[in-house]
């Protein structure tokens, strides 16, 4: 047996992307919250994670692409109304998180679930909880707002990224829509 612990790896999530004129909207209303605790994600990073998958083998890689491209996809493009500001306390973050999941958003998270299950990535089953992070070692109660959050995330296709000094990079992409 080789020994694959001096292989290259990648820190990689699947995930919808966020339309850069919708990212500004939320960055601007994160604004106007005047926060006094935390460090804001950048605008450029604004995405809902699908499934994270970790320190992946670059080997791995293109067999996690393979498994993807043959995930069951909604059929339509997914409307994801982020209308809440929630904080999680035991991570630290402060999130934009979605009242109600559609169905259509539930059943690709678990397809790409059981599609990842051949490659071993340690996860505890926990209940997939839609939201887009605003800012990290945040530890304050819920901030207060002038404006209620309500936006609405629409993708036509999820992505795999790379997470990486701090930068998300797309790996590669699948289309919502067959």
């Amino acid at each position: 047996m080789s020994d694959e612990s001096h292989e290259p790896v990648k820190r990689l999530f699947f995930a919808l992307n966020c339309a850069a004129q919708q990212r500004r909207a939320i960055a601007q209303w994160r604004g106007a919250l005047q926060l006094r605790s935390g460090r804001p994600v950048p605008a450029e990073n604004f995405h809902l994670t699908l499934k994270f998958l970790g320190a992946v083998g670059v080997a791995q890689i293109a067999d996690i692409c393979t498994a993807a491209a043959k995930v069951r996809v909604p059929g339509v493009a997914l409307r994801v109304v982020l209308d809440r500001v929630d904080v999680w306390r035991k991570h630290g973050v402060l999130v934009l998180a979605s009242e109600q999941a559609p169905p259509e958003l539930l059943r690709l998270v678990y397809a790409l679930e059981q599609a990842m299950l051949p490659f071993g990535f340690e996860d505890s089953p926990k209940e997939f909880r839609p939201h887009l992070t605003l800012m990290r070692d945040y530890r304050l109660p819920v901030p207060e707002s002038a404006t209620a959050p309500e936006f609405i995330l629409r993708a036509e296709h999820f992505t795999l990224f790379e997470s990486h000094k701090g930068r998300y990079r797309a790996l590669a992409e699948w289309p919502l829509m067959p």
